[in-house]
């Protein structure tokens, strides 16, 4: 095992050259500083974390550009996810922009999404996620993913919790950027730091949501 010491600037460098130059020529001359700068500090600092949140995986570098009209092969950041199934758990990513962290539930299908609805409907459990989502964006965290600009069928437009129930997922992310720690030991830290910040989130996902 390796022990994390930080992204160097060779990190953020590296994905300054792919947003500019997004192509498999770039790729091969700087393959190097991918596997340097990027991918052994980030297996590092999976391995920093995995006693206490579990083993990660850290996604491929290409695209998936069969479907899409967007024919870039590479992705423009690096990111890793810890979850025991493929939607609930912890993500942490670097980018040219730097260091985010974060967590909570991806829907891969309506069911997942109509299982988290009802549970946030129910009072007993709908106003714990409410709360959290309250507290975590007062802490700072983003909530991304898709949602409902109406109501969703079935609930009324006057539900206490309607901002909740028009969510179809919900992954809260802190950005970071590139602040001077992140060349130290000190990120894997913010990223264990932030991870238990969202634990109590992705805990109610996981009683809620998985099958």
């Amino acid at each position: 095992m390796t022990t994390f010491t930080g992204f160097g600037d060779g990190a953020l460098a590296f994905y300054d050259g792919l947003e500019a130059d997004n192509s498999r020529d770039y790729w091969q001359a700087h393959k190097a500083a991918y596997e340097h700068e990027v991918k052994e500090p980030m297996l590092a600092l999976l391995d920093g974390l995995e006693e206490e949140f579990g083993p990660a995986k850290m996604f491929r570098p290409n695209r998936d550009i069969r479907f899409s009209a967007d024919k870039s092969p590479y992705k423009t950041h690096t990111g890793a996810f810890v979850g025991q199934s493929t939607g609930v758990g912890y993500y942490v990513q670097l980018s040219a922009d730097g260091l985010a962290a974060g967590g909570g539930f991806r829907a891969h299908g309506p069911s997942e999404t109509a299982r988290m609805r009802a549970a946030v409907d129910a009072p007993a459990t709908g106003q714990v996620l409410a709360g959290e989502l309250a507290r975590l964006t007062s802490a700072g965290f983003e909530i991304l993913g898709d949602r409902v600009k109406t109501t969703p069928r079935g609930y009324p437009a006057d539900h206490p919790r309607i901002e909740t129930l028009r969510l179809k997922e919900a992954m809260l992310l802190r950005r970071f950027g590139a602040p001077d720690w992140l060349g130290t030991a000190q990120a894997l830290e913010q990223v264990r730091a932030t991870w238990r910040e969202l634990r109590p989130c992705v805990d109610w996902f996981v009683a809620n949501v998985e099958e």
